[in-house]
């Protein structure tokens, strides 16, 4: 399926080319609306955009191969700067990371798959995908859950975001051993990060036209923790009279999910919650092999699958659904700024799948891990 979807993308990407990139100007890393592309190709600019990319484990060379042979075909003005980063193939050190970091820091832009984190305590607690979000300061994972035309799912036409804290909370790395036997755990909740958040969360309902910010949280039992989480989106939220504001459990979240996913618009949360509900909203509309993601800083981007698997099972067996990742790699554009590139991407992957003709059986088995 993936190699079919390849090829049927590169063959669009072809016959929508001829694209020629105006001259760029430095576009900001806070959110603006979409502009509307021009109908004709721009004028191609001498400058090429520097992007990481680090493609990690599993599937990931896989899928990067794909963003790479679309790219080409559709002449899109992106150099890439790749780094192998790996904890399970003897590709870690901290000079890679450091070097990674560095790239990253230098392009501004990075795209990456999944780093493996292995389970196994080998007197690091901190993972490099921690590590990495916190060295960047990547405090606010987005994941746009929509639904695509051509998949079949239980509901239709979602429209909702999952705005994650991720630099905090349960994945602070701060665990010990008490006495034997005993582990405290801690988890972490600030009123600066949490604000910072929560307005996040606000200005982007705000510049992308939605009407509600959902706060999700379990201040029922984790009174402070949770409760200094809840406060301080209710404060930010006075700040915002157009955006209605709501609060709602995490296990009731859930189940109104699945049940009735429309009620929500973008929903703001603490990092653990929003890992589990980035994965169950991702089965909501196809998978995790259909949803793209990406983390912002205040000076950084990095653009991730919305919900993150090594699928290592897969490797090499041509299983993959490259979906996620291509889409992620044309919201990649967009930030950049090129619009013309960006939407021929991300309409020739939504036109191959409403097509329907490179799917077959396999297309769900990304989707089930």
């Amino acid at each position: 399926m993936a190699s079919a979807l390849r090829g049927s993308l590169v063959t669009l990407a072809k016959g929508l080319s001829g694209a020629r990139l105006q001259p760029f100007c430095a576009r900001s890393l806070s959110l603006t609306s979409s502009q509307n592309v021009s109908e004709s190709p721009p004028a191609r600019a001498d400058s090429t955009f520097k992007v990481t990319m680090v493609p990690g484990d599993g599937v990931g060379p896989e899928l990067m191969t794909a963003v790479k042979e679309v790219f080409k075909a559709a002449d899109v003005p992106v150099e890439f700067e790749e780094f192998h980063l790996s904890e399970v193939q003897n590709m870690a050190s901290e000079e890679k990371l450091e070097e990674v970091l560095s790239s990253m820091k230098n392009n501004r832009v990075a795209i990456k798959g999944k780093i493996h984190t292995p389970m196994e305590y080998k007197g690091e607690l901190a993972s490099y995908e921690m590590r990495l979000r916190r060295k960047l300061d990547l405090f606010a994972n987005v994941v746009h859950v929509n639904s695509l035309p051509g998949y079949s799912t239980r509901h239709n036409n979602l429209d909702l975001v999952i705005i994650r804290e991720q630099t905090e909370g349960e994945y602070s790395s701060l665990e010990h051993e008490s006495v034997s036997g005993v582990v405290e755990c801690l988890k972490i909740i600030t009123r600066e990060k949490s604000r910072r958040i929560a307005k996040f969360a606000f200005d982007y309902a705000t510049k992308k036209g939605r009407s509600k910010v959902t706060a999700v949280h379990k201040a029922n039992i984790m009174k402070l923790g949770d409760g200094l989480f809840l406060q301080s989106c209710a404060e930010v939220a006075e700040l915002y009279p157009k955006i209605k504001y709501e609060n709602i459990i995490i296990d009731n979240c859930c189940m109104q999910l699945v049940q009735n996913p429309y009620q929500f618009d973008v929903l703001v949360m603490p990092n653990l919650y929003g890992n589990i509900i980035d994965n169950l909203a991702a089965g909501l509309v196809g998978g995790a092999g259909v949803v793209p993601g990406e983390s912002y800083s205040a000076e950084y981007a990095v653009f991730e699958t919305g919900a993150r698997h090594p699928f290592a099972q897969a490797v090499g067996r041509n299983i993959a659904n490259p979906t996620a990742m291509l889409l992620t790699a044309a919201n990649m554009l967009r930030h950049l700024n090129l619009e013309y590139h960006s939407n021929m991407v991300s309409e020739a992957v939504k036109k191959v799948i409403k097509q329907g003709k490179v799917r077959d059986d396999r297309v769900c088995l990304f989707s089930t891990v």
